[in-house]
């Protein structure tokens, strides 16, 4: 992507969802004004996988193509444990793993966002298993769509909660399939996880600058924090209602640097789904004129 002639708010959306089918996703997230989305491709809390088949894809390529929507994701299930060191769950992650890598690529998503696994033994047993998945995935699954490691809270044996950490992970990866890998940085997590955006936005920036390179932050979650800073907690709140407030996401909205950086909302969606992403949609656009 170029960032020439972009404005902060080109690539804002939020995850809408698919019932009835992934073709439903595109005129959700047209609903709500966005010009990015999140979507699931399969249902995220069981493991019975699925394929695209062509209808499927053509209708959803078609219906996308008559919206504003010019970055495209989806985020994985949460069942998949790629750092798992019991080698039945491991397998069983690996293969939906490259099965969700498959439909992105057959939908012509731009990204799959992906928690790191849990460690449940050792840490560093545990990145290194997380690595060697990701690499024996993206090598059977190939394609264009790029994985995105997200920030974690810090909570329990989670990856990812550190910057060194999702480096070191992205570092065991195979060099060959390295390029297809970037960053998912989550407000709430990276706030929850103890990387302060509302006292320290610029320094939280630079040592993400200086551990990973802000070329390889693919992807944003915008999202507030129901829980204190340093909580080790992922509680999603609406954006400036929470304990991050509006500050962070007013920098976020007017950093150069991110204007080309696609942001989704995961916040709740209380009793309309599209009128509450509308309003917090609007809301972050309005941090760039005022």
């Amino acid at each position: 992507m170029s960032d020439e002639g972009t404005t902060p708010s080109d690539l804002l959306g939020a995850h809408v969802s698919v019932a009835g089918g992934v073709p439903e996703g595109p005129p959700r997230a047209a609903a709500i004004g966005a010009t990015a989305m999140q979507i699931f491709t399969k249902m995220a809390n069981r493991w019975a996988e699925r394929e695209c088949v062509d209808e499927e894809c053509t209708s959803f390529r078609e219906r996308l193509g008559a919206t504003s929507v010019s970055a495209t994701m989806a985020h994985d299930s949460y069942l998949i444990n790629l750092a798992s060191p019991d080698a039945t769950l491991r397998a069983r992650s690996i293969a939906s793993f490259i099965s969700e890598l498959r439909r992105c690529e057959a939908l012509g998503l731009h990204y799959l966002v992906s928690h790191p696994g849990n460690f449940m033994d050792e840490r560093e047993s545990g990145i290194g298993r997380n690595a060697d998945a990701i690499s024996e995935s993206l090598a059977a699954a190939p394609g264009a769509t790029v994985l995105c490691l997200e920030t974690t809270a810090g909570s329990g044996t989670a990856l990812g909660a550190s910057f060194e950490e999702l480096a070191a992970i992205i570092e065991r990866i195979d060099p060959a399939l390295r390029s297809r890998v970037g960053v998912c940085l989550d407000t709430c997590h990276v706030y929850s996880a103890g990387y302060d955006l509302v006292q320290d936005y610029d320094g939280v920036l630079r040592r993400f600058e200086d551990t990973l390179g802000l070329a390889r932050l693919r992807v944003m979650h915008l999202n507030d924090s129901k829980t204190p800073f340093d909580s080790h907690r992922d509680r999603h709140e609406l954006i400036a209602e929470g304990s991050l407030g509006e500050q962070p996401f007013r920098r976020i909205m007017t950093d150069e640097r991110l204007h080309v950086v696609p942001k989704v909302i995961e916040t709740p969606k209380l009793d309309d789904a599209t009128a509450t992403d509308t309003r917090m949609l609007q809301r972050l656009r309005s941090y760039t004129t005022g």
